[in-house]
């Protein structure tokens, strides 16, 4: 089993959760020990945490227990595999219930993967009103 601390679509109630999360057991929320730049992106208005550690805040999420298959479907809806995509790290975050700090994965964009930022440094993904579901966005 794996921790992943998510903090944009996979989140509980936002639209990706399903696809990427269901059956998995929901720890808790917690926030991530070193600052990182936290911004929403792209043609798609899509969260993306920024491999810039110590810049921008210290950025809220959730924390899930995966299961191996799970992370593997994970790798695939951020498309680790791809160009473009987002690489899984493994980063400190802290417990908000009871400070606990541990490690989990994590997805993060370089931001030089980026071709546009829409927002400010976030430390809290709300859904943007924008954002295109994978379903919806038309292939280029």
């Amino acid at each position: 089993m794996h921790r992943v601390f998510v903090y944009g679509t996979l989140k509980r109630g936002f639209p990706n959760h399903e696809a990427g999360m269901k059956g998995q057991r929901f720890l808790g929320r917690a926030r991530t020990c070193d600052a990182f730049p936290l911004v929403v992106a792209g043609r798609w208005y899509f969260p993306a945490l920024i491999s810039e550690a110590g810049v921008g805040r210290r950025v809220f999420g959730e924390i899930f227990e995966v299961s191996d298959h799970a992370l593997a479907g994970l790798d695939g809806i951020e498309g680790t595999h791809l160009p473009l995509g987002y690489d899984r790290i493994r980063i400190t975050v802290e417990s908000v219930d009871d400070g606990v700090v541990f490690d989990a994965w994590t997805y993060i964009k370089d931001r030089a993967r980026i071709d546009v930022i829409h927002s400010g440094m976030l430390d809290e993904y709300h859904l943007d009103p924008r954002y295109v579901p994978p379903s919806e966005r038309e292939s280029d």
